[in-house]
């Protein structure tokens, strides 16, 4: 597999949009989503995306340039229509708001319905944590085709459903959960089956619910599973829980509609620290939480206990040293885009 600079796919990506259309200072936000995405280690939103993307332009199922509605507002809580917009740029201008009513007011909540995929959850909530607050994030597609299969069952019936939660400490890195609340998120199945490989039991289920290692089996009709393996009804309960938030709250509803664009709809919540107590006491407290936590001994097969979010900070200041992989077969579709979109020269070589 070929290995670039970050700042060479963030070029190329760049150029591509603004081929597509796009507004500038919109593919500069996606491009920088995306390659971010593969310096945390999370190639399965980024770089990757980059041939749907501008397929979903195409279809019109993306729309650069949407307006950024607010549909309703109070001084704690809004609700915004992202009109099929990227969904990195509805999102972040969400975000945004909602830090400033969380800065004003303490607590800030708001819903997004009607964007585009808005990628890597966990960029939304850092943007909390470098202002001071604990940010909360969680994405549903609504009533777009779903990808897991419910604790107990077989079919499809909910999406990957993620949540993340980022909180400001004194630490180098960003404390940040990010997870899918299904066993795996969709991309990495389409990942490994784009550079031929399997996928570990217990990620997927072929179509009669059986276990199976061939991502192909998906694609026939399986179900990804609830993250928890035997104790999958936990994952499930948060899948269900974050559909409520980010599908119901939002308005987007439930179900399945095998035509329905891709719709991201996000649920944001942000607490601002200095209206619970004094923020440097707070980070300070936590780095030494996290040094109490990594005190346990390793167990076997591990060398060290980690923080959540430890290992995409870890990957990313390797992968800025050391450069992106890109599997064969996507960077074979990019140089093709690059060309149909005559970008390739302004581009050049990394």
């Amino acid at each position: 597999m070929p290995v670039f600079p970050h700042e060479y796919l963030h070029k190329l990506a760049y150029h591509v949009y603004v081929a597509k259309g796009t507004p500038e200072e919109e593919a500069e936000i996606v491009a920088t989503h995306q390659v971010k995405s593969n310096l945390v280690g999370h190639d399965s939103h980024g770089i990757i995306q980059l041939l749907e993307y501008c397929s979903r332009i195409d279809r019109g199922h993306i729309v650069p340039g949407a307006p950024f509605v607010v549909e309703r507002e109070t001084p704690n809580t809004a609700v915004i229509n992202g009109n099929w917009g990227f969904g990195f740029v509805q999102t972040e201008k969400a975000m945004r708001m909602a830090i400033d009513k969380a800065r004003e007011h303490g607590v800030a909540a708001m819903t997004v319905h009607h964007q585009s995929h808005v990628g890597r959850v966990g960029d939304y909530p850092t943007m909390a944590l470098n202002e001071g607050m604990i940010g909360l994030v969680t994405a549903d597609s609504g009533a777009g085709p779903k990808n897991a299969a419910p604790f107990g069952g077989r079919a499809r019936r909910l999406g990957t459903n993620p949540i993340c939660i980022g909180v400001p400490s004194d630490l180098p890195g960003p404390v940040l959960l990010d997870m899918a609340t299904s066993a795996v998120a969709m991309g990495k199945i389409n990942l490994q089956r784009s550079r031929g490989e399997s996928v570990p039991l217990g990620w997927i289920v072929d179509k009669d619910g059986k276990p199976t290692t061939d991502p192909n089996d998906y694609f026939a009709g399986g179900a990804i599973l609830p993250v928890g393996a035997d104790q999958g009804h936990k994952g499930y309960g948060l899948s269900f829980m974050v559909e409520m938030f980010s599908g119901l709250l939002t308005g987007l509803g439930f179900g399945i509609d095998p035509q329905a664009r891709h719709n991201d709809g996000v649920f944001i919540s942000v607490y601002n620290v200095e209206h619970f107590r004094p923020l440097d006491d707070f980070k300070k407290e936590m780095r030494e939480f996290v040094e109490f936590i990594k005190t346990s001994p390793p167990a076997e097969g591990f060398t060290e206990v980690l923080y959540p979010g430890e290992i995409e900070y870890n990957t990313e200041m390797k992968r800025r040293e050391e450069g992106i992989y890109v599997e064969d077969q996507t960077w074979e579709g990019i140089t093709a885009l690059m060309e149909e979109v005559g970008v390739t020269e302004v581009v050049g070589k990394p």
